[in-house]
């Protein structure tokens, strides 16, 4: 029986549509740094997600890039006394003063749970002096689940211990040297923006053995209750984060750039994929978004959702093309 007419027009108009519909493009996100592969550039900073068990129930953390968990010492701390938390302008200040488990606790009972989290694990570690950044390098190496540790060399908010090792080149280059005979892990060494040349410290890491860099920690600031007339926060200065550090974390990275080749892990006020792209454009390689989830859970997730969308705005096809793209004047 011969076919309707009807039927052969919709199967030829069919067949056309095929033809002239145009594929939306792949867009591939993903990156690598040392040993650490990510489906997208979009990590969470350390202190800023927990464990991230809370944030679990929101959405698979499998969506991130990778999570830094909470900064790690060999023994548990209970950090400073309140008040440790401000709001600022466009910002907060913290002096948490490493509140946490200790590696002990991190292995018991937080590791189980980000192995079954199918999502790659940077633990952030601290020491008081170079000896306890050694220990938690070996108790951690060979490790599964743990894709690098980040050292924290330039943290503000205790009184000893790593912003010493932060503070010059040569103490820096000394802690990371240690560490990196102590753990075939990837090595990121976290930069502090509040010395004076970042420059020679960030050579001085990298020629001592750390696989990629991240930048910034938070800056030193204060806040003043003028009613009261004293500080908001009990250990009087703190870490201030979130949008008002943007520009320093930018220009921080794009320095950093031209005297590194590792990998470079932007932060410092990241909110939306826009943001996310400056970094990158300025030659980072992956980014970290930290006091944004405390605004939402599901921070994080939308600048990704942002990033996708300028690349495929943009016809950026690999995420990669974007690294240290700046046009220069």
């Amino acid at each position: 029986m011969p076919c309707p007419s009807g039927k052969l027009n919709f199967e030829r108009e069919s067949k056309l549509k095929k033809k002239t519909q145009k594929t939306k493009p792949t867009l591939d996100l993903g990156v690598t740094i040392g040993k650490l592969k990510m489906v997208n550039p979009v990590m969470v900073a350390s202190g800023c997600f927990g464990y991230g068990e809370e944030i679990s129930k929101f959405y698979p953390l499998k969506q991130l890039g990778a999570i830094v968990v909470k900064g790690t010492t060999l023994e548990p701390r209970q950090g400073n006394s309140p008040t440790r938390m401000a709001e600022t302008p466009a910002g907060m200040l913290n002096s948490i003063g490493l509140q946490n488990v200790g590696v002990d606790e991190l292995l018991k009972t937080k590791m189980p749970f980000l192995r079954k989290a199918g999502v790659p694990v940077v633990v952030n570690i601290n020491g008081k002096v170079l000896e306890e950044y050694v220990e938690l390098a070996k108790r951690l190496d060979g490790q599964t689940g743990i894709g690098a540790l980040e050292i924290n060399i330039s943290c503000p908010n205790v009184k000893e211990g790593g912003i010493e090792f932060g503070s010059s080149p040569e103490a820096a280059a000394r802690v990371v040297s240690a560490i990196r005979k102590a753990t075939k892990h990837t090595l990121i060494t976290k930069l502090s923006p509040n010395v004076t040349d970042v420059k020679t410290i960030a050579r001085a890491c990298v020629d001592a053995g750390s696989d990629a860099l991240s930048a910034i920690n938070t800056v030193v600031g204060m806040a003043i209750d003028a009613k009261a007339r004293k500080p908001i926060l009990k250990s009087i200065t703190g870490g201030l984060s979130g949008p008002a550090v943007k520009p320093i974390g930018l220009r921080v990275v794009y320095q950093v750039r031209q005297v590194v080749k590792v990998p470079i892990i932007g932060m410092g006020g990241i909110v939306t994929g826009e943001d996310a792209v400056e970094y990158l454009l300025a030659g980072a390689t992956a980014v970290a978004v930290g006091t944004a989830n405390y605004l939402e859970p599901n921070a994080a997730l939308k600048v990704v959702e942002g990033l996708r969308k300028y690349m495929a705005d943009n016809g950026v096809r690999k995420v990669s093309d974007l690294v240290g793209a700046l046009r220069i004047f």
